[in-house]
């Protein structure tokens, strides 16, 4: 909020000092019947007309975002100088058409002398001035205003310049200089004019440069985990630019993981490109995503499906086969969870028609609670006796055993010979698992082996 104080304090000086030079260029150049110094006057005044905007904007655009204008009121800038810039055109015509009337007229009866010499210099002189207070204001604290205010006053210097030259070849006689002075003027105003109609007409149809969006597109690009980029959607309104982008995941990222890589997005569009809000869309997709990991998010979005896991596909004589366990509500009868398995394979086959054969194993899927109820010393001691009849089991560890209502979480840590191939692991594990089933109902197992 400083920073906005300073900048309107800077071109509120600089509105007083350009409209002192168009009242000062105005009444010399009446007196001293100058049109060129008349003409630099009008510039003055048009210059002041543009500070003005330039002051309202600055006041206008810092104005947050509102249900009618949800991308600020940047474009405010924007309508007033187009405004500006056709007012600017216009006046630039008549001064033409006036400069190739009097130029085709005899000579006029006073002649621009000393008053307006005196006025052009008083207005070099302001020129000079808002030229160094902008641009030391620039250098501080920036802001495209102040920038805009600085380049009028550049051009304005330059107009005022030509206008002293014209006055000067009418000192020398050459009576036509003024005049001259001021068609140049008219010519270079209407130029301006229309360069500066053209911007702000494109900026107000959301025209945006080509450049701006390979760039935004590259930094898109290079950011890890983006796989591809698509649409990219930039407008301006005021300083800002906005950008809404769409970019594709893997299909297996996770949402917290594709929030990570948006913001990552932002930030890297951010610190190249100044003054920007961005919004980032995110879609999956599978290019070069491995064929379990799709498998894995079509099984699991099929209803009735509460887990998947051990996916594993293999490819046999050109052929792709697939095989997956999925769970499902462990009271439902077999017709029902047989329904769902066969949802699942239809679902794989028609999204990955490559797929020969899906097989599914069928698994009753019990919920374990968050909280459990004090531990089960009776049922630890049941477990211990089941596995000191393995042999193959060097030591057992820890033997947690959690009851909440019916149901048992039993963790086992125990150990096995450091060289037993972990098939064999797997194969003795599963089969305790199954002998606990067997004494223990409603029994949710993890066994975590160890080498010893």
């Amino acid at each position: 909020m400083e920073i906005f104080v300073q900048r309107t304090r800077v071109l509120q000086i600089s509105l007083g000092a350009i409209f002192s030079a168009f009242l000062v260029e105005l009444i010399f150049g009446l007196i001293s019947n100058s049109l060129g110094l008349i003409t630099d006057s009008i510039h003055a005044l048009l210059d002041s007309i543009v500070t003005v905007i330039l002051l309202l904007a600055a006041r206008w655009a810092i104005k947050p975002p509102d249900e009618e204008h949800t991308y600020g009121h940047g474009k405010i800038e924007a309508l007033g100088g187009l405004i500006g810039g056709i007012a600017i055109f216009l006046i630039a015509i008549f001064f033409i058409y006036e400069s190739i009337h009097r130029l085709q007229s005899p000579p006029p009866n006073i002649l621009p002398g000393v008053f307006a010499i005196i006025g052009g210099l008083y207005t070099i002189g302001v020129d000079v001035f808002r030229i160094i207070i902008l641009r030391k204001s620039i250098s501080k604290i920036g802001g495209t205003t102040l920038k805009a205010d600085f380049y009028h006053a550049l051009m304005d210097l330059g107009s005022t310049l030509v206008a002293i030259i014209g006055i000067v070849l009418v000192t020398y006689g050459f009576y036509s200089g003024d005049f001259v002075a001021a068609l140049i003027l008219g010519v270079v105003l209407a130029v301006l004019s229309l360069k500066l109609i053209y911007k702000t007409a494109q900026e107000l149809i959301d025209v945006i440069s080509p450049e701006l969006v390979r760039k935004v597109r590259e930094i898109i690009t290079n950011t890890e985990d983006v796989i591809q980029v698509g649409a990219i959607l930039m407008r301006r309104s005021g300083d800002t630019i906005f950008a809404d982008v769409t970019i594709s995941l893997r299909g297996d990222t996770s949402f917290d993981k594709a929030h990570e890589i948006s913001n990552r997005v932002e930030k890297n569009i951010k610190n190249k490109i100044s003054n920007s809000e961005i919004t980032i869309h995110f879609e999956p997709t599978w290019k070069n995503v491995p064929l379990d990991a799709k498998i894995l998010d079509i099984a699991q979005n099929i209803q009735g499906v509460k887990g998947v896991h051990n996916v594993s596909t293999h490819k046999t004589k050109g052929k792709i086969f697939s095989n997956l366990h999925v769970m499902v509500d462990r009271e439902i009868n077999l017709y029902s969870a047989h329904k769902i398995s066969e949802i699942v394979e239809e679902k794989i086959q028609e999204k990955i028609p490559q797929i020969e054969h899906v097989t599914i194993h069928l698994e009753p899927f019990l919920t374990v609670p968050e909280n459990f109820n004090l531990e089960d010393k009776v049922t630890e001691e049941k477990i211990r006796d089941i596995l000191k009849k393995y042999s193959e089991i060097k030591k057992i560890d820890r033997i947690l055993s959690l009851n909440f209502e019916n149901i048992l979480k039993i963790d086992i840590d125990c150990s096995f010979d450091k060289d037993l191939s972990i098939e064999k692991v797997h194969d003795l594990t599963s089969e305790i698992e199954h002998v606990i089933h067997n004494e223990i109902q409603n029994a949710v197992i993890t066994i975590h082996p160890e080498p010893i």
